[in-house]
């Protein structure tokens, strides 16, 4: 966060408390450290001025004449979902506390407060704040889809072709194949266009959250529920949901999918009175719904409820001649990100990398193009700068990659490594593989080694328990569980993007937890 960007971009933290000698301190340190604020003594006022405004970050006390601060929380995440929350709190109300993270606060503040630590904690939901501001930044400036092939103009063509309408659409193609661009296309060149795009991972919510996720929920339907809660349904009123991964939802919620899909209508979990839902709903899967449906695990009527339109992604095996094109771009990305020079392939880099299958597809070819920007060593890359396993017999007959890990410096490596690999599910999703955690290449990094062909993850987890307990280390139960306990966090902060409170609530564990895993596990 730079000093011009503040000045140029930033807008005031917004303070809302009916104790003038909190606004007073919060104001005063918030100038001492060159910040501007707006201060509002009750709810009302705030989403008046919300009409015509909006804050970088908003601190609110939740106890106040006139309406509560969870209120005011929940009217801020309908209106501007990423606009971070702290929300002040007496220390003897933990329930507030509690309530306000399953709101979606950012953090909360016990009263009384340190004010240099109040300011602290503002200062890092300003950078949340501008970080997302950036991310969208990007969004908006980046070009959709990129594809010459005859496979992508036909997609393309399509979209086109449903610009006018609001028909339920299927997107198939294999992970990577990137079916969440085409949702946002379908959704951008569409008559909703001005409405919200929602998008929901249905694999990645455990099952007893996702009917809630989906639908909302009413104050008290559960343990927890202490504040009503809105659905994904009623977010994208307007708009667009797009529902990715839905051949792994849970049999009972496709009931419920297939009736608000039906009649348009839904509950909120705990409710009794209908709500209306005005969404297109988009689709996606990387499985053969046909025949999930054979198997008994994917309603018939919903399938072809949402096959209304199918459009299919070919993978990028398909597309060799976009390979060049994309290769190209991701760089220019990477290296914009990064804020370094872009570095480019020559002709025979580029040559080769199109003739290479890349089963993980465009996401694969992307984390291919950011290893490079950071490791290779020269400006023009050439093929003896590729990942090594990527070169000299790493593809065997047959045309998938050899299974082998990122280079790190070294030779071979052994399946597991203590301490130095984290696990990781292949890209047939049944295998479990050991990979470097860090700066590597997803979808390249599964170990060479004959003892990784084929093995579970609860095999390789025995192999390393047997090879610790033979050696005579110490605590192994102890020691495993760390790294067991240090993997999954890392992958549920890698796909919330460090929000700690959604991590653990995607884990189906309390934010305490998390909070002291975190500090056990020694993450920054």
């Amino acid at each position: 966060m730079t000093p011009s960007r503040q000045a140029t971009h930033m807008k005031p933290i917004w303070i809302v408390d009916d104790d003038q000698s909190i606004r007073w301190v919060l104001e005063k340190a918030l100038a001492r450290e060159s910040l501007l604020s707006r201060s509002f003594t009750n709810v009302r006022d705030v989403l008046a001025a919300l009409e015509d405004d909006e804050p970088q970050v908003l601190i609110s006390d939740i106890r106040m004449p006139g309406g509560s601060g969870l209120d005011l929380l929940q009217a801020i995440k309908a209106r501007h979902p990423g606009l971070p929350v702290i929300v002040m709190t007496a220390y003897s109300d933990l329930d507030s506390a509690v309530a306000a993270f399953q709101g979606g606060a950012f953090e909360y503040l016990a009263k009384p407060f340190d004010v240099d630590k109040a300011v602290e904690l503002i200062r890092r939901a300003l950078e949340e704040s501008l970080r997302e501001e950036e991310m969208d930044d990007r969004l908006v400036d980046a070009p959709e889809i990129l594809g010459q092939a005859p496979a992508m103009q036909d997609v393309f063509r399509a979209i086109g072709r449903l610009s006018q309408s609001n028909v339920t659409v299927m997107i198939t193609g294999e992970s990577g194949t990137g079916k969440e661009l085409v949702a946002r296309a379908l959704h951008k060149h569409s008559p909703r266009a001005s409405g919200p795009f929602i998008a929901l991972n249905t694999a990645a919510i455990p099952k007893d959250l996702l009917e809630s996720e989906l639908f909302g929920h009413e104050r008290g339907a559960f343990t927890g529920a202490q504040t009503m809660r809105r659905g994904r349904f009623e977010q994208a009123e307007g708009g667009t949901l797009f529902l990715d991964e839905i051949g792994d939802m849970p049999f009972d919620l496709q009931t419920r999918l297939l009736r608000v899909l039906s009649d348009g209508n839904f509950y909120r979990v705990g409710g009794h009175n209908p709500l209306r839902a005005n969404v297109r709903v988009i689709a996606a899967t990387h499985q053969n719904l046909e025949t999930r449906v054979k198997e008994g695990l994917f309603r018939e009527d919903l399938f072809h409820r949402l096959n209304v339109i199918r459009l299919r992604l070919p993978p990028l095996r398909e597309r060799p001649e976009d390979i060049t094109l994309l290769a190209r771009h991701f760089l220019q990305k990477s290296a914009k990100e990064l804020g370094v020079e872009p570095k480019r392939m020559s002709d025979e880099a580029l040559g080769y990398v199109s003739t290479l299958p890349f089963p993980g597809n465009v996401r694969q070819l992307e984390n291919l193009c950011n290893w490079l920007t950071v490791m290779a060593p020269a400006q023009t890359i050439e093929v003896k700068d590729l990942p090594r396993e990527m070169i000299g017999g790493g593809m065997p007959e047959g045309g998938m990659p050899a299974r082998a890990p990122m280079p790190s410096g070294g030779g071979e490596y052994e399946a597991i490594e203590s301490g130095d690999y984290a696990m990781g599910l292949s890209g047939d999703g049944d295998t479990m593989v050991a990979t470097r955690p860090v700066n590597v290449m997803p979808g390249l990094v599964v170990p060479s080694s004959a003892t990784a062909v084929s093995a579970s993850w609860e095999t390789l987890l025995a192999a390393e328990a047997k090879s610790m307990l033979e050696a005579g280390q110490p605590d192994v139960m102890d020691a495993l569980t760390r790294r067991f306990e240090k993997s999954v966090l890392e992958a549920a902060l890698g796909v919330t993007r460090g929000r700690r409170v959604e991590a653990a609530t995607r884990l189906g564990i309390g934010r305490n937890t998390i909070t002291r895993k975190l500090q056990e596990l020694g993450f920054d």
